[in-house]
């Protein structure tokens, strides 16, 4: 039978102020579904996208799209998981609640020795650092990356992936702590934006050849720079938009830079089968537990002080993971 659960939701797109607490019905799982328990929720940049309106969603919508909880119930035809499992998922929207509907194929079972904080907190993150440096480009011991926000908690296991495929990394930040963050990640060089051009710094770290590879999640504020940055036949993986979305771009710029790539994945395109999703999943939890992999957690919010955690994000306050409790 369908049940009722608080959740927070975006009636009218804006700011923050748009998430407004409020109690929804939530229907049996149906064919291919479960239903979760929500114990706790990742908060990404995507869910500030959608909650703005730059990424358009049907209104009124519950907001998120990362959490780990329990299993409460299961649909027909559903073999991946059992009432009782711990789960975790990542690009299912709705994770803003105590309770939501998840497609089966799109939850991953948490391992005994995780917790639930590390898997709400990694999961969306670490895929994507995965899929960055062994899926959208095959890094090569010795290249050079330069890495956008990097105290951030994607910026962080990125960098920790491409340190152990030996690539040098240069990563770029906003104040002394965050640079202690990056450090700590394993960044080679670390730039701060408010002190230094890190387009030249770039050049000059490579001798003046510019980076094998960027990685943009700040978009706008950082987009001219990150080419200006790169090597001939160098590649610009712009993953976000933190700042905002790109201008329109004349492509025939990028051969009178040197025949430059530019990019524009995102995740899902990565994980579209569940063979995908399990590999990078897999990798992510399987490095957590052995300690190959480090998450840095900043804050908990309660679910109903979402607009608070929002704004902590939008706002470079965190230097980690901020997650929302819903029990």
């Amino acid at each position: 039978m369908s049940m009722k659960t608080q959740a927070m939701q975006v009636r009218e797109v804006g700011g923050p102020e748009q998430l407004v607490l409020a109690e929804i019905e939530v229907p049996d799982p149906g064919p291919g579904f479960a239903r979760i328990r929500i114990e706790r929720i990742g908060v990404n940049f995507i869910d500030t996208y959608h909650r703005t309106g730059l990424y358009p969603l049907p209104l009124p919508f519950v907001p998120g799209v990362e959490a780990a909880g329990i299993v409460e119930s299961v649909g027909p035809d559903v073999a991946e998981i059992a009432p009782g499992d711990r789960v975790a998922f990542a690009l299912v929207p709705g994770a803003y609640a105590g309770v939501c509907l998840a497609p089966a194929r799109q939850l991953i079972r948490i391992p005994a020795a995780l917790s639930f904080d590390l898997a709400a907190a990694s999961l969306l993150q670490g895929m994507t650092a995965h899929y960055l440096t062994h899926g959208v480009r095959e890094p090569r011991p010795g290249d050079t990356a330069l890495v956008h926000a990097a105290a951030g908690g994607t910026g962080g296991l990125l960098i920790q992936c491409l340190k152990a495929a030996g690539v040098r990394v240069m990563g770029t930040c906003s104040s002394e702590e965050k640079a202690a963050i990056a450090r700590t990640a394993g960044a080679d060089e670390v730039v701060r934006y408010d002190q230094a051009d890190f387009r030249e710094r770039a050049r000059a770290w490579t001798g003046g050849r510019g980076v094998d590879v960027v990685y943009d999640s700040v978009g706008r504020s950082t987009f001219e720079g990150s080419l200006a940055s790169l090597r001939p036949r160098g590649l610009l993986c712009l993953f976000g938009q933190a700042s905002g979305p790109v201008p329109p771009f004349d492509l025939g710029r990028l051969n009178g830079a040197g025949s430059l790539f530019v990019t524009r994945p995102s995740l899902g395109h990565y994980v579209a089968t569940r063979e995908e999703l399990e590999l990078r999943a897999g990798w992510v939890f399987a490095g957590l537990i052995e300690g190959r992999l480090h998450q840095s957690i900043d804050r908990h919010h309660a679910l109903a002080d979402a607009a608070e955690a929002h704004r902590d994000l939008e706002g470079r306050r965190s230097t980690g993971k901020l997650l929302l409790d819903a029990c």
